[in-house]
Parts: C-alpha cells; sequence; structure tokens
C-alpha cells in the first residue's frame, strides 16, 4: 500500500477535529507547566546554600504551597471541564439523516455491510469503505470473535467491537481522500496486519460507486475467466467466499462480489495485483501467518485462472 498520513493530528472530520482541539489543549498546558514547575526547580537550586540561609517564614511558605495547590486544583478542573465538553460533542447523535453501515470486525479481517430502509439496495464488501463527504456516518460495530476496536486516527477516536454486544460511533468525513484505519485493540497474532482503507469521495462518485457495487457480478467472458469462475464456485473459495450472481454463497470470509474493485488485499495488508494476489492464494500461511485461509491446493495453471477471473470482478 502507499504511504497514507495516520495521524489523528491531521483531522479530516468534524469528530476528528475536535479530539486534536482536546490534544493540542492539554499539550499546551501541560507544557507551560512542565516549563514553570523545571524554571522553579532550576532557580530554588541556583540559590542554593543562600535560600537555606534566608530560610522564608513559615507563612510564606504555606501561602506559596496554598497558591500552588489552588493553581493545580483550577486546571485539573479546567481540563476535566474541556474533556467532558468535547466528549458530549462527540457521543451527541447526527442532526441529518445518516448513512448506516454495519462493520464486523473478524480475525483479522473487517465485513462493511451497507444498510438501507430498502432490502434490495444493501450490499457487503471488505476491508474498504467508501464515504460520501458532507454526510454523517453511522457505523454498527459489532465482534464475530474477540474484542476488536474500530480506529481511522484521521476521522474519529478509537471505538471498541466486543462480541455479543452492538456499540456504535459517527463521524462526518469533510474533504475527499484515502484514509487509513487499523484495528486499536489486540486481537492476536495479526492484529497489526488488521487494516481498513477509507475512501471519502463527492455524493455524485460514492452514488456511482455504490450503484455498481450492488450489482452482480459480471460473468466470465474468456475461456480461461470461465475456467475461473468454475473453479470459484465449485472448488474450496466456495466453501468460504460469497461471489452474488453465482453459486457461491458462503460467509465466513470476505465477500469477493467486486474484489477487484478494492486496492488492497489481505485486510489493506498488499496492494490488490496479479503477483500479490497470486501469493496470496497459492501460500496464505506465508503471507500472513495465523490467518484462517487455508492452502487452497491449486495447481499453477488452476491458479492463473482463478486470478484471471477474480480480476473481472469490478
Amino acid at each position: 500500500m502507499p504511504s497514507i498520513i495516520q495521524s489523528a493530528l491531521d483531522p479530516a472530520g468534524v469528530q476528528a477535529a475536535r479530539i486534536e482541539w482536546l490534544w493540542w489543549l492539554m499539550f499546551w498546558v501541560t507544557t507551560i507547566i512542565f516549563v514553570l514547575v523545571v524554571g522553579a526547580v532550576a532557580l530554588a537550586v541556583r540559590r542554593g546554600r543562600s535560600a537555606v540561609e534566608t530560610r522564608p517564614a513559615e507563612s510564606t511558605l504555606f501561602r506559596n504551597v496554598a497558591i500552588a495547590s489552588a493553581t493545580s486544583l483550577v486546571v485539573l478542573i479546567g481540563l476535566l471541564f474541556a474533556s467532558v465538553i468535547t466528549g458530549r460533542a462527540i457521543g451527541s447523535r447526527p442532526g441529518v439523516q445518516p448513512l448506516v453501515v454495519k462493520v464486523t470486525g473478524y480475525q483479522w479481517w473487517w465485513s462493511v455491510e451497507y444498510l438501507d430502509d430498502a432490502p434490495s439496495q444493501h450490499f457487503t464488501t471488505a476491508n474498504e469503505l467508501h464515504l460520501p463527504v458532507g454526510r454523517p456516518i453511522v457505523l454498527n460495530l459489532v465482534a464475530s470473535d474477540v474484542i476488536h476496536s474500530f480506529w481511522v486516527p484521521r476521522l474519529h477516536g478509537k471505538t471498541d467491537l466486543i462480541p455479543g454486544r452492538l456499540n456504535w460511533t459517527w463521524f462526518q468525513v469533510d474533504q475527499p481522500g484515502v484514509f487509513r484505519g487499523q484495528c486499536g485493540e489486540y486481537c492476536g497474532l495479526q492484529h497489526a496486519h488488521m487494516g481498513l482503507v477509507v475512501v471519502a469521495e463527492p455524493p455524485d462518485a460514492y452514488e456511482r460507486w455504490a450503484t455498481a457495487q450492488r450489482q452482480n457480478a459480471p460473468p466470465a467472458s474468456t475461456p480461461e475467466q470461465t475456467r475461473g469462475q468454475d473453479l470459484v464456485e465449485h472448488g474450496p473459495c466456495a466453501m468460504c467466499h460469497t461471489v452474488r450472481g453465482t453459486t457461491a454463497g458462503a460467509r465466513t470470509a470476505p465477500d469477493l462480489t467486486h474484489f477487484a474493485s478494492r486496492s488492497a488485499i489481505a485486510a489493506a495488508m498488499l496492494p490488490n495485483t496479479r503477483e500479490n494476489l497470486q501469493q496470496w492464494i497459492a501460500d496464505p500461511q506465508h503471507v500472513k501467518p495465523g490467518n484462517r485461509m487455508p492452502a487452497t491446493g491449486l495447481s499453477q495453471e488452476q491458479l492463473q485462472s482463478v486470478v484471471a477471473y477474480l480480476e473481472t470482478l469490478r
């Protein structure tokens, strides 16, 4: 994957901007306090023995301690107030009709289901979120196996996904771009490689993408692709994956219906190229040890046919 800025201090949405404001407030307040304390210690050391010989009166010492304690209390209350205000702001529900997306965390990938009042408009993808700029996004978050945490630093803070519990969060993307997401809670061997790509685009571009995603997979058009489709439908792929429009309908692994439209594979670990795809299908445990995709046992010719077919799934 190309390098993508992944910093909470470079916000691209209203929720992330509020978190950034709180971070900088705490940073500057604590920095000022640190400088004052270090300065006071340095002054005391410099005075050295003369400070001992001219020990201040007890009343003066008591007054200085009282002032320092009161100042610390005021600062702490101020930071607490700022934290509460920020928490209430980012926890409030959006005021306009949001786009609702269900995100399910697995070891170690993300299922992304776009919801709608009309069931016919539902569709599912994996490891990649496309979102319209300027519209609130509500995420319904669930975990299939262990605790995960959804985190796109430039868009919002972390929100946990807990097995057996529905959690939710919302944010709004204010500028087009590609953003990197990550599981923020240690969830096993490949936690560090449980990534997510977020693509924010203008509303009309998003609608074109969503319309294409609702369609079934296109049929194979060459003999090699046809062989690949037959292998996907009747071979080991169909035991775990769905390709809408074919007989492959399992739901324990990422939906492959529009697999070729995604920029990455293996949960944003590798760019979606022919070479990487061949390596992934041939020996997934070598690429990402511990993942739940078994070796397919395909011959080299069968592998080339499957890859040729998967590359048509746009």
